[in-house]
């Protein structure tokens, strides 16, 4: 790995990392002194130097470029990186939202196709690509269902409704709305628990949201029942959109009894999702609600295509007209793959995952023995029982060279290892990952301390994850390793 590069004591003076051209403007003079800096002690390296040790800190990262990235309920996939040269066509790169719509005609019409495409994948009837991330696109499903009832004039439903297996940003985007949120327990099989929705859902409930499948990895089979009651009590049924990549060419929002859903492009679309971004939370809705999307939508008119306004807008989500280049390689991620391509997406994510869970399930309590879709939940409460935790199985599989998956999280399940393969991993790739994850079982077993003490073969060892997330060290010191 060329650890010996991220040492800083391979500084000595004199080495010179650089050559400066031939000074072409007029020399001028220094700073006082007292603005110069003596004891900033950098470092002096040799060009070599310098290059190995910027090599050898690139090695340190992580990415699902170097492994297997099994993150749950981000879909942390590989994306093809031709999408990415598309993306930086000049055409499509060097353009500016504010340029006369005449001359962006192509990319308007990207647009305007790829409102079609995902109005056609989730069944609905209009889509805004406006939103600029999942939590965005959520954000303006709830201001939708707001300014739906409000169009009404009922004003009385003032709570959200939200399973207690939900993504955070769900009662967190209906709070930030002005609303009251209502949590929905779920049953012993990890659905919805229809006696507790029948019970909520009165008058003041103006929608449920519901993630589908949801963050267990489960698809409610009661589906129906659910949009029957909801709707037959004056609510909206809001899907999160989040794990579609489980449902691409098999299933559809819209005839599963769904009003409104937000689609991320960055997670099933072919943008790398992660590390901030970049995102794009487009929202698709029945026909009922499509005077309300955020602005602004593109139109065809006879020879052109052009923006407008919807009739009772919820108004713009931002300076411009979404995350184009996204949108981009979302387009690029449909056109290529086709209506088949898609069924095959969902298809090898929902293999994936159950694969992992049947050949993990005897080895890690499984709470829902059940056929799961693009992600499964096990639980580290067998390990627990024998003083191992959840973190320490976390913490050993950097020893075998991937990235843990989510932990502690849904919080419905105790001691959750939530892992989601993705549809772009080989059986090699999950046969050495299950196979690492069963040498991690048999060592909680036989040698407990291995695991509490891990990682041992990281440039860092375990960390105080609270103190490095609030104070963090950025700064290169001398005599200080990293």
């Amino acid at each position: 790995m060329g650890h010996h590069y991220l040492l800083p004591d391979i500084s000595r003076p004199g080495r010179i990392g650089c050559s400066l051209p031939r000074l072409d403007v007029p020399p001028s003079e220094l700073p006082s002194e007292e603005l110069l800096r003596q004891e900033l002690n950098l470092p002096e390296l040799s060009e070599v130097d310098v290059v190995r040790y910027f090599i050898a800190l690139s090695k340190l990262n992580y990415g699902v470029d170097t492994g297997f990235y099994p993150l749950g309920s981000c879909t942390m996939k590989y994306n093809p990186r031709l999408h990415e040269d598309i993306a930086q066509l000049p055409g499509f790169a060097s353009i500016h939202p504010y340029q006369p719509v005449e001359s962006v005609q192509g990319a308007l019409q990207l647009m305007f196709e790829l409102q079609q495409y995902l109005a056609e994948i989730t069944g609905m009837n209009a889509t805004s690509l406006a939103p600029m991330a999942g939590a965005q696109g959520e954000l303006a499903s709830i201001l939708l269902v707001k300014a739906y009832h409000h169009a009404r004039g009922d004003r009385l439903r003032k709570k959200i409704l939200v399973p207690d297996s939900s993504h955070g940003t769900n009662p967190a985007t209906a709070a930030m709305c002005g609303f009251e949120v209502g949590t929905v327990s779920s049953n012993n099989e990890g659905n919805v628990d229809l006696n507790s929705l029948e019970s909520m859902m009165n008058e003041e409930a103006a929608a449920v949201t519901l993630t589908i499948p949801n963050t267990l990895g489960l698809f409610d089979p009661q589906i129906a029942e659910i949009s029957r009651l909801v709707h037959e009590r004056g609510g909206l049924l809001c899907g999160d959109g989040a794990n579609l990549n489980s449902l691409l060419g098999k299933a559809k929002f819209g005839d599963l009894g769904i009003d409104c859903v937000q689609v991320n492009l960055h997670k099933t679309f072919s943008t790398p999702h992660g590390g901030g971004g970049p995102g794009s939370g487009p929202i698709c809705v029945k026909g009922n609600l499509a005077q309300f999307l955020p602005s602004p939508l593109v139109i065809k008119n006879d020879k052109e295509y052009t923006f407008t306004i919807p009739l009772k807008s919820i108004g713009r989500l931002g300076a411009s007209y979404g995350n184009f280049g996204v949108m981009v390689k979302a387009y690029a991620y449909i056109r290529t793959l086709g209506a088949e391509g898609l069924k095959e997406v969902s298809e090898n994510a929902v293999l994936n995952a159950n694969y992992l869970k049947e050949k993990l399930k005897a080895y890690y309590h499984l709470p829902y023995d059940r056929t799961c879709m693009h992600e499964v939940v096990f639980s580290g409460k067998k390990q627990k029982a024998k003083g191992v935790k959840t973190l320490d199985i976390a913490k050993r599989l950097l020893d075998y060279g991937f990235h843990p998956p989510t932990i502690y999280f849904p919080l419905v399940v105790s001691e959750a290892i939530m892992t989601e393969p993705t549809e772009t991993e080989s059986k090699e790739t999950l046969d050495a990952y299950i196979d690492a994850m069963k040498e991690i079982a048999r060592e909680a077993d036989e040698n407990p301390e291995i695991l509490h003490t891990a990682p041992h073969n990281t440039p860092v060892r375990r960390l105080d994850e609270v103190k490095a997330a609030r104070q963090l060290d950025l700064r290169w010191r001398m005599g200080k390793h990293h």
